[in-house]
């Protein structure tokens, strides 16, 4: 699927790729914060789980019919776009520059992984010079909740250009 006819993604100087989501309250977690922070939500299939699903819902509170996500049908479906919508910056545990070290004054797009496995191996390589991470204490947690990590760095993206 691509963008419902006539939505104007350009709109958008933010946007949030979820790339094959696996938990539903993460998701539901992200579209608020996606409706907070002036972000428009996509999420790559397969998704872990239905957008019909009630606890997505519960999730996203009353909000969530506002989130109203870009649904693609797989990360192939959504990689041409992603230079139209913005310069796209991808999250992942092991890269070696930090989140607070990229620009996000243009338009971003911010892409993360699945829960369990992160961004895939073939993703990782061909954007190596696009990876960042969040800083966390080496050998405390594999990585940082799906849901917090985008928060932090959607948040990051506003404190740059306010």
């Amino acid at each position: 699927m691509t963008p419902k006819a006539g939505e104007d993604l350009s709109r958008f100087s933010l946007h949030v790729v979820l790339v094959e989501p696996e938990i539903h309250f993460n998701t539901g977690n992200v579209g608020r914060t996606c409706l907070a922070t002036g972000a428009k939500l996509h999420l790559v299939k397969p998704l872990g789980f239905s957008l019909d699903d009630a606890r997505v819902k519960r999730a996203g509170l009353d909000y969530w019919p506002a989130v109203n996500p870009v649904v693609w049908e797989s990360f192939e479906a959504i990689e041409p776009e992603l230079p139209k919508l913005g310069a796209p910056v991808f999250f992942s545990a092991e890269a070696t520059r930090s989140y607070w070290d990229a620009s996000y004054r243009n338009p971003t797009v911010l892409v993360f992984g699945r829960e369990s496995t992160g961004l895939t191996r073939a993703i990782r390589d061909r954007y190596r010079d696009s990876l960042v991470s969040l800083p966390q204490q080496p050998g405390s947690v594999r990585s940082v909740n799906l849901s917090n990590a985008v928060a932090v760095a959607a948040y990051e993206v506003l404190r740059q250009r306010r």
